[in-house]
């Protein structure tokens, strides 16, 4: 068989997770990884909900056992943690809500969960923490000033409900939230330095013939569609009112776009899950891709000289809250709201920030940091020792900077959201349309 009719593309299952496990808890005057010294925990009432197990659905990335494991023994009651893809975290969040207790989601997947009435409007005043979440959320600002409009869904345009028992998103602050944010990111390009032998620098390299047939795309319709859209953009091939928020006609241009790209053998494949795309970098088969934070950690901890690209055009955002189920009720809504409340007071943002995701309250996880770490996950300085992941792998060495910069440089260049079209059914369609193309055949073998 001849090259291009290797190309593999795939459409597998969830993923279990990403390949990163147990983080080493300090005390928040200790620095990491010193033993023995357990971290403090939100003081919770253990007799009265010691018999609660409670279920959590989201994607594989928000699923992680370390995190279950520290929250079981700080809270003391049971956790039930189960990972679904995308699409049907969000078909059964929407559809189910007598089968699960907390969702955990992206902020763009609102729209298409609040109006079934599945989730249950968040009392902020349960919320101990809720005055320092980063203002971001809670009054859309950045830097003391208002966040101008961003194409797509910026998180703090869906992050309040008009009343306690509304369905109706609210243009501006009330008491009453959709989600608690707790994870965030600036999304990019991760590229095999060794295999492209040179800075990455655009997302329009996703269509550079230059990398024909090394370049891999993330299999959904809702992400993957925004990024070819920065890289025709980028390219001058097309432009876009708002990415997040596509034509007919702009979805039309841009499937023909990228199916024309897949039949001329540019991509090696679509991934569904972390390790997948970790796992075709790391083959070698694989020289830049858009990528998830946690993928890129666990190549650098394996030596993979794997690189998230700081991008002219900018960056495309996302975050993940927690939700409430609307069949919540008594000490089981009681103990989810204990749930929401640990996961702001610091330990698990600290775990979070050394995969590469920011935390809602950055100073409540600076508490679990060395100030090594906090120089290069949050401020962007270099380092003052290795940077290590949360399983104490090296990451990188001492006096390293972090690609990007810190958080108000890479949050300070988001140039599209995640979010949910208006066209988002017609958009389904056409992507399937995308990966059942096939490639051209190599009549050169």
């Amino acid at each position: 068989m001849g090259r291009l009719s290797r190309r593999r593309f795939t459409r597998i299952g969830l993923a279990t997770g990403a390949a990163i496990a147990v983080a080493r808890c300090s005390r928040p005057d200790a620095p990491y990884g010193t033993p023995n010294n357990p971290a403090r925990g939100p003081q919770v009432n253990r007799n009265a909900m010691r018999d609660v197990t409670l279920r959590l659905i989201g994607t594989g990335p928000s699923q992680i056992h370390e995190i279950r494991k520290k929250a079981e023994e700080d809270l003391g009651f049971s956790i039930d943690m189960r990972a679904f893809s995308m699409t049907e975290s969000v078909r059964f969040a929407r559809t189910q809500p007598e089968d699960y207790d907390l969702f955990i989601g992206d902020y763009s997947r609102l729209p298409r969960i609040v109006p079934s009435g599945s989730l249950q409007p968040i009392h902020v005043q349960r919320i101990a923490a809720f005055s320092s979440i980063n203002s971001f959320f809670t009054q859309g600002t950045f830097e003391g000033k208002p966040v101008e409009r961003s194409q797509g869904a910026a998180p703090h345009q869906v992050m309040y409900l008009e009343g306690a028992d509304s369905t109706e998103f609210s243009s501006t602050p009330t008491d009453f939230a959709t989600l608690i944010p707790f994870q965030y990111s600036a999304d990019t390009i991760g590229y095999h330095a060794d295999l492209t032998g040179r800075t990455i620098a655009s997302w329009g390299e996703l269509f550079n013939e230059e990398f024909l047939g090394r370049v891999a795309l993330l299999d959904s319709p809702q992400i993957g569609i925004l990024d070819a859209a920065m890289a025709a953009e980028a390219l001058g091939l097309m432009q876009f009112a708002d990415k997040g928020n596509m034509t007919r006609e702009e979805i039309d241009q841009l499937i023909a776009l990228l199916i024309e790209q897949k039949r001329n053998g540019q991509f090696w494949g679509l991934w569904t899950t972390i390790d997948e795309s970790a796992d075709w970098m790391a083959k070698r088969d694989v020289a830049l891709q858009p990528m998830w934070v946690p993928a890129i950690a666990t190549l650098k901890s394996r030596g993979i000289n794997c690189i998230p690209a700081a991008l002219r055009e900018g960056y495309r955002g996302w975050s993940n809250g927690i939700g409430l189920s609307s069949n919540l009720s008594d000490t089981t809504l009681d103990a989810a709201y204990a749930y929401i409340n640990w996961t702001l007071e610091g330990w698990v943002g600290a775990f979070l920030m050394r995969q590469g995701y920011y935390s809602a309250l950055p100073n409540n996880a600076r508490k679990y940091m060395s100030q090594s770490e906090w120089d290069f996950w949050y401020k962007g300085d270099p380092s003052s020792g290795p940077v290590m992941d949360p399983l104490g792998r090296r990451l990188e060495r001492r006096g390293t900077t972090r690609k990007g910069g810190g958080f108000v440089e890479r949050f300070g260049a988001i140039a599209c959201w995640n979010s949910i079209m208006n066209e988002h059914r017609y958009l389904v369609r056409k992507w399937d349309e995308f990966t059942a193309a096939e490639p051209l055949q190599d009549d050169t073998a």
